[in-house]
């Protein structure tokens, strides 16, 4: 296809887009566009392709993250119905959690949150994410056991508020029979991150993201009905079954389904490495705190531990091994996260931080 017949296709793909978000109910919850910036220094440092940041560590609610994407087209849900409250569950640092409180409190709606243990009594530290969320005041409660026995607890809280008359809306974990507002989300991230490189006047060959499931196949799905050849490259922070291909695959299907469109996806569409995970969720690699220390000390943005620091360490890899070329250029999707360093003090090595710290004055 020649050139000028290719932008018209991308044209019409990216207005079909729009129009396919339009159609969804939706709140403004998120400062959007998010940035994408240019990460020189890093390029550099690495001697590697030319490297973009999307930003959406700066959604702009609670800190940021791609989370609060996505609660614009849940939490609509919940208005639409008239929940007074909202019940969620995740990991007791989960971003998600923290984003859904924030953005509750804006709608004067009740958050309700159910957490698990990941790292055992370390997660009972009052740090990161928990303390954040318990300072917005969520009615928080951490349950013993893994994820079986955190449903039951959730379903358990929204009978009871029922009992009381309440009128709650269950979010994740409970409620995740139904992800597309998260797909979709991500879909509308797709077109707006190719709308930014037009503007830039580049055009990636691959996009980097830390994702187990609705965040890259949002993008999937975007990059299909977009008709685009971007690579998209996700790297799982977990190995959930039945494994991140199948759990992408699937979400975007579903996604696609509810939205009246053709494209199906197959697990060997999915590109998403398991080779970054290290000993498990919520557990840093020595690669993954390499890496976000490399971009804190080269362009001062802060990645995580458990999600973007994994998803860097992979793009460092994959530049340092070839497969990245120096006249490529590359994006790398920010889901945001850093809240959760202040509880990963010990993994990221304190001798090596205190080589950088002088203390002077009485009592050094």
């Amino acid at each position: 296809m020649d050139p000028g017949r290719k932008a018209l296709t991308r044209s019409a793909g990216l207005r079909r887009l729009k129009d396919i978000v339009r159609s969804q109910p939706r709140l403004r919850l998120a400062n959007l566009p998010t940035p994408l910036q240019e990460l020189p220094r890093l390029a550099a440092a690495l001697g590697g392709p030319r490297l973009f940041m999307k930003r959406d560590d700066l959604t702009g609610m609670a800190f940021g993250g791609n989370k609060t994407r996505m609660f614009e087209f849940l939490l609509a849900r919940a208005v639409q119905v008239g929940a007074d409250s909202v019940i969620a569950g995740a990991a007791v640092q989960s971003n998600y959690c923290r984003q859904i409180t924030a953005a509750c409190n804006s709608l004067r709606l009740e958050t309700y949150l159910v957490l698990r243990r990941v790292r055992g009594s370390q997660d009972e530290e009052i740090q990161g994410n928990l303390l954040l969320d318990l300072l917005a005041g969520a009615h928080v409660q951490i349950v013993p056991g893994g994820p079986a026995e955190q449903r039951q607890a959730i379903l358990e809280l929204e009978r009871r508020l029922r009992r009381e008359g309440r009128k709650p809306f269950l979010a994740r974990i409970a409620g995740d029979r139904d992800l597309v507002p998260d797909v979709l989300s991500y879909v509308d991230c797709f077109r707006e991150t190719v709308e930014q490189c037009e503007e830039l006047g580049i055009a990636p060959a691959s996009l980097y993201v830390a994702s187990v499931d609705t965040t890259q196949a949002g993008l999937e799905l975007g990059r299909a009905v977009a008709g685009m050849p971007l690579q998209i490259v996700g790297v799982t922070p977990a190995t959930w079954e039945p494994g991140p291909q199948a759990l992408i695959a699937g979400c975007a299907n579903q996604a696609a389904k509810a939205l009246g469109l053709p494209n199906r996806f197959q697990t060997q569409d999915i590109r998403n490495t398991t080779d970054f995970v290290g000993r498990g969720y919520g557990m840093p690699t020595p690669e993954a705190i390499a890496a976000l220390k490399l971009v804190a000390r080269t362009e001062g943005v802060f990645l995580d531990p458990v999600y973007t620091g994994k998803a860097m360490a992979a793009l460092t890899s994959h530049v340092r091994n070839g497969e990245l070329k120096s006249d490529d250029s590359v994006v790398f999707l920010h889901t945001g996260a850093a809240t959760a360093l202040f509880t990963y003090v010990q993994e990221l090595d304190p001798e090596e931080l205190c080589t950088h710290l002088q203390l002077v004055g009485p009592g050094a």
